[in-house]
């Protein structure tokens, strides 16, 4: 069958990879491994015949007939599922704690345009799934598709038969989203003197772009006190990410200073991501918020073995102002899954990638932009500075990225004359800049990274590597 899930879940293009028939089946797969019933008590036992699921969604508009295959796919397996409609993954990620659920089932492709879609699930507690688990998903998937392959009067797809505890019941969430929202309102501190809400004050711009965060994210901020102006707030099923969003910043950064705002605040589709931009309108990304949180809860006491987890992409800047906050760094390869199971590992409590992915274990058990947006702009409060000031803690560094692409990876890492000329450019730049040079885990191509004080410095010598990974690959 090949390998289904990717770095964060199912994903491909709604209807075509991603189809009704492999919705149903996959739920049914994962329902099986994940849905087993957990209750510490007969009492509890009688109380929940069924293991319980939650389904959450952006507002694409493939994922209405996939919700209904995935739900249709539980339901037929026994589950009995809470139905919360268009949800942010992190609020799903956090209901399926909060309900006490066994899993989670969130149908969302991030910050791909509206084609595409995706399905990933979350454990019991509102955790990723270990690759492990995946693999006992997909290998349960393959069973299924066999199994229905070699009976001639099996459907095509689906569930057969009556489950032991019967079939699964199917509620639409009430309240449910009031529930998140008060969770990240509880998350900020009171201010000692209450002289009112924490971000009194504060004109934001926040950008939904056109996805989950659309209906939650400007109330969010209007009940923490700012006076609050949405972009990107109108999805239609067909307009996620389209111009808007953490990875097209360029409508926040116009409109914030168009409206005079003090800060902007950007989501991705499925608002697990937070970029910002000041009030000039020039962009703060993940490492320099990941710079701010760390300090301000170092300042509280709150920062666990006073160190910050990140990836190795993180720029060289943040690196510095860390060491010069004295917070340790821990680094991981990219992606969110490993920034937390570094973080669980060493018992962390904040860690994050460059692209806005902000982890806050005290708070969340995944990235939770709106999350990391109310906690920047509080910290821009409490000091009572412009943001451009409050971020000033980092400097960023020039950084440039080249990836090769068609090259033979073996052959670029059996190469004798690269390590030689990585080991020269760091000679070159010394603790005033970084190399990094690693294959790409999806496509036939080679990336290369530079880091340094001097933009043209950078160009030169990621143009030289880049330059001799063609030649060796």
């Amino acid at each position: 069958m090949g390998q289904l899930f990717g770095t964060d879940g199912v994903r491909g293009a709604a209807g075509r990879e991603l189809t009704a028939g492999l919705a149903v089946n996959l739920a049914s797969a994962a329902a099986d491994v994940l849905g087993t019933l957990d209750v510490d008590s007969m009492e509890a036992a009688a109380r929940r015949p069924r293991p319980l699921a939650v389904v959450g969604r952006d507002p694409r508009a493939s994922g209405e007939f996939l919700e209904a295959a995935v739900v249709a796919g539980l339901a037929a397996t026994g589950v009995d599922v809470v139905r919360l409609g268009v949800m942010p993954t992190p609020g799903v990620a956090h209901l399926t704690a909060a309900l006490d659920a066994e899993f989670g089932v969130v149908l969302s492709a991030s910050h791909n345009p509206a084609p595409d879609n995706g399905i990933k699930f979350f454990a019991r507690g509102g955790v990723k799934l270990p690759d492990a688990v995946e693999e006992q998903i997909e290998a349960r998937l393959a069973g299924l598709n066999a199994g229905r392959m070699n009976g001639a009067d099996a459907p095509a797809y689906g569930p057969t038969g009556v489950p032991a505890s019967g079939f699964g019941r199917v509620t639409d969430a009430v309240d449910q989203g009031e529930r998140y929202l008060e969770h990240l309102l509880s998350t900020l501190p009171v201010s000692r003197d209450h002289s009112g809400p924490p971000l009194a004050g504060l004109r934001v711009v926040v950008d939904c772009a056109h996805g989950a965060a659309a209906a939650f994210a400007p109330d969010l901020l209007r009940r923490a006190g700012a006076d609050v102006i949405a972009i990107g707030a109108e999805p239609d099923g067909l307009n996620i990410n389209q111009e808007v969003g953490s990875t097209n910043l360029a409508a926040l950064s116009a409109a914030v200073v168009a409206a005079g705002a003090d800060a902007g605040i950007a989501h991705d589709g499925d608002a697990d991501r937070c970029l910002a931009v000041d009030a000039s309108g020039h962009v703060i990304d993940g490492d320099q918020i990941l710079a701010v949180l760390a300090i301000a809860l170092k300042a509280e006491g709150r920062l666990a073995g006073n160190t910050v987890v990140a990836t190795v992409m993180s720029n060289l800047g943040f690196r510095h102002s860390m060491r010069a906050a004295g917070i340790d760094v821990v680094e991981t390869p990219v992606g969110d899954r490993y920034l937390i199971a570094a973080m669980l590992d060493g018992k962390y409590v904040l860690g994050g990638e460059q692209s806005g992915h902000i982890i806050m274990l005290d708070h969340s058990t995944t990235g939770d932009g709106m999350l990391t947006g109310l906690h920047l702009l509080a910290e821009a409060a409490r000091q009572g500075r412009p943001l451009a000031d409050v971020v000033s803690v980092m400097t960023r560094y020039p950084q440039v990225l080249i990836s090769v692409p068609g090259v033979d990876k073996a052959r670029v890492a059996g190469s004798r004359a690269l390590p030689a000329a990585v080991a020269a450019a760091e000679a070159e730049l010394g603790d005033a800049g970084r190399v990094l040079v690693r294959p790409s885990g999806t496509e036939p191509a080679v990336r290369v990274m530079v880091e340094a004080a001097d933009a043209a410095q950078a160009e030169r010598l990621a143009g030289s590597l880049a330059q001799l990974i063609k030649e060796v690959g």
